[in-house]
């Protein structure tokens, strides 16, 4: 359905003539390895598709196989497909909750094949879930996600590989990914020297960005721009304004100096709904784009409406720059199917129409003026071009 209706036509025919082979050429953790010379950059166009936040502990497969196909046909003809995943990975694993029940996510290995069969293939893992079964869920996750071919940064065995870049080749550029996370961390969730764990930014508590913390991620951007034609920053934040739909100074900041670092994109989840949407020195900043999969525990009316809408950004890029923005709005259902399953059937994306995809289109376009961003608004999607 979403292809039907909003699919690029000349992104479609290259798609079908260059085939899915194209999406991941080689992974690496280390920008030296297998690195190519990609001139394809120059003369081709680039394309990012990113989603809200995926926090996904149940197979949609199995009782909303609909929406895995609705979304496959627009995101795998993508380069790269962008998404956090806000579970940590069990399988067999003897890990221990860290976490109360009500806000304990974790899930088995095959959601991550639903993932990939959805056409996602690119994930940050640093986020407050990370830890939600401690290191050895930190382990296993990172092992899971490996054997499925995920490009994917934010944790590690050590901070030293916590906030390295991973990268991404496809047959038109290679793309970085540097991914953190800050608040609502427990104790030993962070990665140190010795032990396993998140990339994490602190922030003091005078409202600036521990120094240490801080450079570390620049120094991983400036790295990422030397090996990469790209480079996509994720930062998963927790420390919200007083009014959790404001962009928090102290954000807002930090995104300019990665942009100022060599990042192509800033992308941030942690507040479960939309934030605006800016356009510093021609690269774009997702503030947050909310959720994309959203199987919380909680009862009906714990969150508010917004918590349950979003969008997908389709980025378009032509010689290495920014040339425009889609955006598709996304609503995901509060109640699932009544029963045994209602928590499982709960929190999955579909394409919103009509009244309430104005109502989402407008809402970001409202949050994003604020920012300097015009988006103009069509027939259910959003547009940003540049000049």
């Amino acid at each position: 359905m979403i292809l039907s209706r909003l699919s690029n036509i000349r992104a479609l025919v290259i798609f079908s003539l260059v085939g899915m082979g194209f999406l991941i050429a080689c992974k690496s953790r280390d920008g030296q390895e297998n690195k190519q010379e990609n001139i394809l950059v120059h003369t081709e166009r680039f394309r990012l598709i990113a989603l809200g936040q995926a926090l996904i502990e149940h197979d949609l497969r199995k009782h909303s196989d609909f929406a895995v196909k609705q979304a496959a046909e627009y995101l795998k003809a993508t380069d790269v497909c962008f998404s956090n995943l806000e579970v940590a990975i069990t399988g067999k694993s003897t890990a221990v909750r860290t976490r109360e029940w009500l806000y304990f996510h974790a899930a088995q290995p095959e959601v991550l094949d639903c993932l990939k069969e959805m056409g996602i293939n690119m994930l940050a893992l640093s986020n407050n879930h990370s830890w939600d079964l401690g290191t050895k869920g930190i382990l296993l996750t990172k092992e899971e996600v490996e054997k499925r071919g995920f490009s994917h940064a934010g944790t590690g065995i050590t901070i030293k590989e916590a906030s390295a870049p991973s990268y991404l080749d496809t047959s038109k550029s290679r793309v970085a990914l540097v991914a953190m996370a800050s608040g609502s961390l427990k104790a030993d969730a962070a990665a140190t020297e010795k032990r396993p764990g998140v990339n994490e930014l602190r922030l003091e508590e005078n409202g600036v960005w521990n120094q240490e913390d801080r450079q570390k991620n620049l120094n991983a951007i400036s790295e990422a721009v030397k090996a990469a034609d790209y480079v996509i920053v994720y930062h998963h934040n927790h420390y919200w304004s007083e009014d959790n739909k404001l962009t928090p100074p102290w954000l807002i900041k930090w995104a300019h100096s990665c942009i100022d670092a060599g990042a192509s994109v800033f992308i941030g989840h942690g507040v479960p709904l939309l934030h605006g949407v800016e356009i510093y020195k021609g690269k774009p900043i997702f503030y947050s784009l909310g959720n994309y999969i959203f199987h919380t525990k909680t009862e009906v009316g714990h969150y508010e409406a917004v918590v349950w809408q979003s969008v997908l950004a389709d980025c378009h890029f032509r010689q290495g720059k920014l040339i425009s923005i889609k955006f598709l709005p996304l609503v995901l259902n509060e109640e699932g199917i009544k029963g045994a399953l209602f928590y499982i059937t709960r929190g999955i994306p579909q394409l919103a129409k009509g009244k309430k995809a104005s109502a989402i289109l407008n809402r970001l376009s409202d949050l994003s003026k604020a920012l300097g961003t015009d988006i103009h608004i069509a027939d259910d999607y959003a547009e940003i071009r540049l000049k």
